[in-house]
């Protein structure tokens, strides 16, 4: 008996063996685990590229003249675009493609070979973007976008094609995966919440990508067959870009932000050591926040002149939304009572993520009201309000997600004291950020400009230095975590790193 134990798992480690031993294995691996690492470095990658863009935007708003206008323009774009389609999205490929199979009970995706396909499609998409170097803006409104001279705004769409693709392809396998390959036990009543937040993503994705397929098609019709869809002149409506661009994008909002909650409604039980207070409310608002998400779109577009009798019915959604959000934050205070809360980098990291949900909750609630949108359209209040989203809520959930699972990834353990040191730099350096742009955004200032009057200069240099921080916290991560891969000390229990037993807790489903 005590051979075929050994035989077993020796078996076992073969088949896990590190997939990055040599090249052929990199590009052929379709195992869940090693395309969601690949999906992981991929995205961070880009986090660090999309980073450095956004750095050139932060110098030339506080030295002027430093910059030309048509290089802030491409570091603007460019950090968007990365941001969003090439860290976030990956990001959360990744982490759904290394735990939903555990989570679940299943051995692999149900689509491995698509898998490895949705992943590889990403790499030639970056290169695409980047060879393009657009300068248009993340949002690409026509008509700018349809007269913007070259072929580099063409290279852009096609890599926006293939990231869509791509994330049509991962939408359809999770979702397959999560219905048909779920362990005997787990259902929908007691599948770990991460797992729902994946679920319903799945479904935004699977639904709304297409719509930015159409839009983007559209536009690369106007360019370069002379269709006149966004051009005035031949009777196009510029505003036909806005409503089916938004139409997906705030959908995509939910997109960037959903899985994250699904890390924190996973992590803070773990360091609360605790069960997670509310499950099925939890379950519940993550499903209605997907669907009501459709609904919502046309707050983008108040000052665009659609009529009043559309703009409320919007607004009331909007501030609908805000409803089961609200009950996500109730339950994870709620499950952190009374617990014995474990300080830990990727709780501390948890704890943040909350304080910025509600920072963007209210704020967003400022710009669902009609009346107050009309002053704070287009100024650096809304630039404020996305990134406590984007960044304050999705960034952090990933730094959280990337410290809480790197011992079940590796077998090793992080560096904690420079965890706890990335944290203290990201934490000042978003709120030092993010605050300085609500305050921008209340006096005035408008948003997509690379120039400004002198009474918006002190805070602007205040936003720079929350940047650095933010940038100097990111180059500590980037070391931990690398040098913790080679070098880390090894866990002692890789299925159980967080010691969840000694509190009846577990990881993984029996």
């Amino acid at each position: 008996m005590e051979i075929e134990e050994v035989k077993k798992e020796q078996a076992i480690t073969k088949e896990h063996a590190p997939f990055y031993s040599s090249w052929k294995s990199v590009l052929f691996t379709t195992h869940h685990t090693d395309i969601g690492i690949l999906y992981l470095t991929f995205a961070f990658f880009f986090f660090f590229l999309g980073g450095a863009s956004s750095l050139i935007v932060r110098y030339a708003l506080t030295s002027e003249g430093s910059v030309s206008p048509e290089a802030y323009a491409g570091a603007f774009t460019l950090h968007g675009v990365s941001m969003l389609f090439l860290f976030i999205i990956p990001a959360w490929a990744g982490f759904g493609n290394w735990l939903v199979p555990k989570y679940i009970g299943a051995k692999d995706m149900y689509f491995p070979k698509l898998n490895a396909l949705g992943f590889w499609l990403l790499p030639p998409a970056g290169l695409l973007i980047y060879l393009g170097m657009p300068n248009v803006g993340w949002t690409m409104y026509a008509p700018l976008s349809v007269y913007s001279a070259g072929w580099g705004m063409d290279l852009t769409i096609l890599g926006l094609h293939l990231i869509g693709t791509s994330s049509i392809i991962g939408a359809i396998n999770f979702i397959v995966t999560i219905m048909k390959m779920k362990a005997p036990g787990v259902t929908y009543r007691n599948m770990p919440l991460m797992v729902w937040t994946q679920f319903t993503t799945a479904f935004l994705q699977a639904l709304a990508t297409p719509v930015l397929a159409i839009v983007l098609t559209l536009l690369l019709l106007d360019r370069n067959l002379g269709t006149g869809f966004f051009r005035p002149e031949l009777g196009g409506d510029p505003l036909l870009w806005q409503h089916l661009f938004w139409f997906y994008s705030h959908p995509a909002v939910y997109i960037f932000v959903l899985p994250g909650m699904g890390l924190v409604s996973q992590i803070l039980p773990s360091m609360s050591r605790q069960k997670i207070f509310g499950y099925s409310s939890i379950a519940i608002s993550t499903a209605l926040i997907g669907f009501l998400g459709f609904g919502v779109w046309a707050h983008h577009m108040w000052i665009s002149g659609i009529s009043v009798s559309a703009r409320i019915p919007f607004m009331f959604m909007t501030m609908a939304i805000a409803v089961p959000s609200g009950v996500k934050i109730f339950n994870w205070i709620a499950t952190m009572y009374g617990g014995k809360l474990k300080f830990s980098t990727p709780m501390l990291f948890c704890l943040s993520f909350i304080l910025s949900f509600i920072f963007q909750g209210v704020s967003g609630v400022f710009l669902a009201n009609i009346p107050l949108d009309y002053q704070l359209h287009d100024t650096y209040f809304v630039v404020s309000h996305l990134h406590y989203v984007l960044f304050g809520a999705s960034a952090q959930a990933a730094f959280a997600g990337i410290y809480y699972y790197f011992p079940y990834m590796t077998g090793r353990k992080y560096n904690e004291t420079l965890g706890m040191a990335h944290f203290l730099l990201t934490s000042a350096g978003l709120y030092t950020l993010f605050t300085s742009m609500l305050f921008l955004g209340l006096q005035g200032m408008p948003r997509r400009t690379y120039t400004y009057l002198p009474e918006f200069f002190t805070w602007n240099v205040a936003a720079t230095f929350g940047a650095v921080l933010i940038a100097v916290g990111a180059l500590v991560f980037g070391y931990n975590i690398l040098s913790s891969w080679y070098r880390g000390p090894p866990v002692a229990n890789k299925e159980d790193p967080w010691n969840l037993s000694k509190y009846g807790l577990r990881e993984w489903p029996e």
